[in-house]
C-alpha cells in the first residue's frame, strides 16, 4: 500500500497542486490538503466544524477543478479553512466532507487568497508508481 501525499509544483505567478492516494477520492483529498496549505500550515487547522459538498462533472479532470472550486467557495464564504476530507467518488459524482473551522488571522497567519482551481496543467491518472494523481494550478 502507497502512502496518500500532497505536493506543491511552481508555475509562473501561481502554484500548482498536486495530491495522490490509492484512488481517485483519496487524490482528491489530498490535492485539497495541497490547496489548503497554500493558504495555511494544515496542522494548524482543527477540524471541529462539517460541511457537506457534492458535484458532478462529465470526467475526473473537470470534477477536480469543480470540487477544488467549492471548497475555495467554501473558504470564502464561510471564512473558513480546512484541514481533513473525507471524499466519495462514483461515476464522476464527488460526495465529500469537510473539516476546518473559522480562520483566525493571527493564529492561521494566511499566506495567499485562492481564486480558484483552473484547467492549467490539469491531470487525473495512474503515474508510474500506481498511484492516483490529481493535479491543477490554482490561481491565486
Amino acid at each position: 500500500m502507497r502512502t496518500p501525499g500532497w505536493e506543491h509544483f511552481p508555475h509562473d505567478a501561481d502554484i500548482g497542486i498536486l495530491g495522490y492516494g490509492a484512488t481517485p477520492a483519496e487524490a482528491f483529498e489530498q490535492a485539497a490538503l495541497a490547496m489548503t496549505a497554500v493558504v495555511t500550515d494544515p496542522r494548524l487547522v482543527e477540524p471541529n466544524e462539517t460541511i457537506t459538498i457534492e458535484c458532478s462533472a462529465p470526467d475526473l479532470e473537470t470534477l477536480l477543478v469543480d470540487w477544488l472550486n467549492r471548497l475555495v467557495l467554501e473558504m470564502a464564504t464561510r471564512k473558513m479553512v480546512f484541514s481533513r476530507f473525507e471524499a466519495v467518488i462514483h461515476n464522476s459524482h464527488l460526495t465529500a466532507t469537510a473539516h476546518g473551522e473559522p480562520i483566525e488571522v493571527a493564529r492561521h497567519e494566511p499566506a495567499a487568497e485562492i481564486k480558484g482551481a483552473t484547467f492549467t496543467a490539469l491531470s487525473v491518472a495512474h503515474d508510474r508508481q500506481g498511484r492516483w494523481r490529481a493535479q491543477c494550478v490554482l490561481d491565486v
